[in-house]
């Protein structure tokens, strides 16, 4: 069965000449015009993969992307109008996937789609755990659990814990992140690195305030331990 595609767009014109581009490379796609039916279907239907613009007649694609973020983890692409790198890094904090600033070309789209499935299908490597480890991680569920509480994550907050917890105290490059993590988001930069360890950081303090476990090393990058320290 094909891969469904939901637009969530409210120019027509722009959904028909994705819907024609994607369904040309064998995806099922449905469109709708405004984010409040986005969000209905996306209840009851399983979509693959979302592509949802921004600037929504009836809610922000941001909100939808909140909202959606409640009770779906599909991939989410953004498009907007809009091109400051703060509503990119927005798009990504709260749960977005990639960022497609208008006018594009439809051939690029259908690529963003295309390597995000791809990667989603990709076996992952596991990560192999302890007894005194403060982690676990359960990539089947794509899941992580901090002092025994599972971690409310974002898709790449997900990757970017998994990627520091693959190898303990080993200090990570931003550059290094961007290539593993970010590599197929193309509006991103190194900065996109420190507001998601700023978010991850929070919500590791807000399961226990006593433990910092991300040590950021200044002009380096970043690590992560894996026991409690007295």
């Amino acid at each position: 069965m094909s891969q469904r595609i939901l637009i969530i767009e409210d120019e027509q014109a722009i959904a028909d000449t994705l819907t024609y581009a994607l369904k040309t490379e064998g995806y099922s796609v449905e469109h709708c015009l405004l984010g409040s039916l986005g969000l209905e279907r996306m209840r009851l239907v399983s979509y693959s993969l979302a592509i949802l613009d921004i600037g929504l007649p009836d809610i922000s694609g941001f909100e939808v992307c909140r909202q959606a973020r409640t009770f779906t983890n599909i991939p989410i692409i953004f498009l907007t109008a809009r091109t400051e790198e703060v509503d990119r890094i927005v798009g990504l904090e709260i749960g977005g996937d990639d960022y497609v600033s208008k006018p594009f070309s439809p051939r690029e789209v259908v690529t963003r789609v295309r390597v995000i499935l791809r990667r989603l299908e990709a076996p992952v490597a596991p990560v192999t755990t302890t007894q005194d480890d403060l982690f676990k991680v359960d990539e089947a569920s794509a899941r992580i659990r901090y002092c025994g509480t599972p971690m409310d994550l974002t898709r790449y907050e997900f990757f970017l814990l998994k990627t520091l917890l693959e190898h303990p105290e080993r200090i990570y490059t931003r550059a290094g992140l961007m290539n593993k993590i970010w590599h197929d988001a193309l509006d991103t930069s190194d900065r996109t690195v420190d507001t998601h360890i700023k978010t991850l950081r929070t919500k590791l303090k807000a399961i226990n305030s006593n433990l910092d476990p991300l040590v950021t090393h200044r002009g380096m990058g970043y690590s992560i331990t894996v026991r409690e320290l007295i």
